[in-house]
């Protein structure tokens, strides 16, 4: 099966869901609504043409001076068809959420509780939303563009 079938399936069923798709040597990417994730991507899960059974990785990118700001970025993997597909959908500063995967894959749960801790962005249903490496007074999300890098923050233990 050629990998475009993945984009061309995404487009039939979504439709203006869809905001932008492209090939480059075999990756397939779908820029997306953010409205739409959780239906998108258990449709690619269960879809018995595509069938992208694992979730290989979930980050985000920060566009300081774009509008939206950042994108979530999803990694899908299908063990069936040996397919890649990577989904992207923007989430604008000022409503800075975008629903949870968790009850798609269950895999989404840490990386989702990294993206929130590093971005700031809230994955809204997810089980356990908290911070996953930072401690909770830490004030900030350090990978956003705009945090200053000279900011100096007291290391803290955990508390007894």
């Amino acid at each position: 099966m050629d990998a475009s079938v993945t984009l061309q399936r995404l487009t039939e069923r979504f439709g203006d869901s869809i905001l932008e798709t492209h090939s480059y040597r075999g990756d397939d990417t779908a820029v997306v609504k953010k409205e739409d994730i959780v239906a998108l991507c258990t449709f690619l899960r269960d879809d018995g043409k595509l069938l992208y059974n694992f979730m290989m990785d979930l980050t985000a990118v920060d566009y300081l001076g774009r509008e939206p700001r950042f994108e979530v970025v999803y990694h899908l993997y299908s063990l069936r068809y040996n397919r890649r597909v990577r989904i992207k959908a923007g989430v604008p500063e000022s409503d800075c959420s975008i629903d949870s995967i968790v009850p798609v894959w269950i895999a989404a749960d840490w990386f989702e509780r990294e993206v929130f801790d590093l971005y700031g962005i809230a994955f809204n249903g997810h089980p356990d939303l908290r911070r996953l490496l930072l401690y909770e007074g830490f004030e900030g999300h350090p990978l956003r563009k705009d945090y200053p890098v000279k900011k100096r923050q007291p290391l803290i233990g955990p508390i007894n």
